[in-house]
């Protein structure tokens, strides 16, 4: 059984940093493209980040380019995402994501496995 486990979310104040971490079980994890995704309160869920694997490719939503980082640790399964200068709209629950491929894609329906996810707040 496929599981993915998030973890690092919290309450931060505007300008501050967080990291997400997602550990994954039950898969190849070296061989899966790895998203993380996030939805705000009455939102549809979003795009935010996406590794290839062995890392060779990443892709960011535009909101976030250059403030957020996405990296993995095939040898630990798991896989991050460092946020910096956070800001109150990245307020929302992050969920990661994997899809059983090697190349990453950024849509909702490109991903076959979701964690449960984890919040973060952002506050003004």
């Amino acid at each position: 059984q496929v599981q993915l486990v998030e973890s690092g979310g919290g309450l931060v104040q505007t300008g501050g940093s967080l990291r997400l971490s997602c550990t994954a079980s039950g898969l190849t994890f070296s061989s899966c493209a790895m998203g993380w995704f996030r939805q705000a309160p009455g939102k549809e869920r979003e795009f935010v980040a996406a590794i290839s694997w062995r890392a060779a490719i990443t892709y960011y939503a535009d909101s976030v380019k250059g403030r957020f980082t996405v990296s993995r640790d095939d040898a630990k399964n798991t896989f991050y995402l460092q946020m910096n200068s956070l800001k109150p709209e990245d307020t929302a629950v992050y969920y990661c994501a994997a899809r059983s491929e090697r190349f990453a894609r950024v849509g909702v329906k490109d991903y076959d496995y979701w964690g449960q996810g984890t919040q973060v707040t952002v506050s003004s």
